[in-house]
Order: C-alpha cells, then structure tokens, then sequence
C-alpha cells in the first residue's frame, strides 16, 4: 500500500519524533511504501493567503508550492497523520495543511443543489491517526474530542467508500512516565505492522 505520513511536530528530539519514526519502521517492515512528509522540516506555509481564499472554489487554482502536496494526496492509498495534540486539536500547521490541500477540486468537489461535498479522494481507503494527549481521556469525551470529530467527519467522507480509520491515541501525557512510553511505541509499531 502507498502510505503518506504527515508528520508535525518543530522539535526533532520530541516524543512524536520518536511515533513516527516507529510507525515509519512498521510500515516499511510490512512493505507499504511510505512518503513522509515533515511539515515544520519543510517549512510548510500554512497561512491560506488572501488570494487563495478568492480562488478556493475554482478547481485546478491552486497555489504552486503545494502542488507536490496534492500529487502526494492523490498518489497515497492511506495517510498517516503523526501529531501532538495541543489546546484539544491538531497543531496549526498541520490543520493549515488540512485548508490549503484538502481542497475543492483536489479532495471534494460541490456538487449540483443542495451543494452536496462529492468525495475526490477516493483513492485513500485508510486514515491513520497516531497522536498524544495532555489530558486524560475523560476530558476528551467531556470537549467533545475536536480532533476526533474532524477526521471522521471531515476527512472521511471525502475518502473512499468503507475508508478506515485507525486513531492511536495516548492521553494523560503530561503525567506519563517512560514505561509507558514505551509500551505506546510497541502498540503503535503493532498496530500500524498490521495494516493491509
């Protein structure tokens, strides 16, 4: 499977450097072929400019320096999103990568009225979530787990019919201590050797 890994995190001697170098171990192990994709390594843009939002709904006007991003998208079968969660969502630079690449014309398009989204990414069939929580579990279902609600909701259905998605979550981070660290890593290199 073509596996496209988002990772985003600015530190490289983070705990999720840490995730994505395991999920990227089993992924290769499992033979997928994976294109990783370091947003902050990159210095992803994520700012939508005011240009950008003019031409949002003209497929096919789309920003030069993500065109390598959206050929990435279409080529993947799965993505692998790798994150911390902070302030109950995605980093800002990766929900900015969400608003300048999962676009009209690339990911959706609106269709006839009522301007229903008809899915264009219909060649992913899996959503992968590999991320960490400061609060305990409690408090997500308490917010609602923003994070949660956006892939399901969002992502999903712009994605093949019957798409997967795996979310491997570790919650209560600010009071871990390193076994159990430990232990998410072996679930995470677990869990992602077994995709098919």
């Amino acid at each position: 499977m073509r596996v496209l890994l988002i990772y985003c995190h600015p530190r490289p001697d983070s705990f999720s450097a840490a995730l994505r170098d395991a999920a990227l171990a089993a992924l290769t192990t499992a033979e997928h072929a994976v294109e990783t994709r370091d947003l902050y390594a990159e210095q992803f843009d994520a700012a939508l400019s005011c240009a950008e939002r003019g031409a949002y709904f003209d497929a096919g006007q789309h920003a030069p320096d993500i065109a390598d991003h959206v050929a990435a998208l279409r080529r993947a079968e799965a993505v692998l999103l790798v994150y911390p969660t902070w302030w109950f969502g995605m980093p800002a630079l990766l929900k900015g990568w969400l608003d300048r690449v999962w676009l009209p014309g690339v990911a959706f398009q609106l269709g006839p009225p009522p301007k229903i989204m008809l899915p264009l990414l219909t060649n992913l069939r899996r959503i992968g979530i590999v991320t960490t929580y400061g609060m305990p579990i409690w408090m997500l279902w308490w917010v609602g787990w923003p994070d949660r609600r956006v892939v399901r909701h969002g992502l999903k259905p712009l994605c093949a019919r019957g798409c997967r998605i795996d979310w491997i979550g570790l919650t209560g981070m600010d009071k871990d201590d390193p076994a159990r660290r430990r232990r998410f890593l072996e679930k995470v290199r677990r869990n992602l050797g077994r995709w098919r």
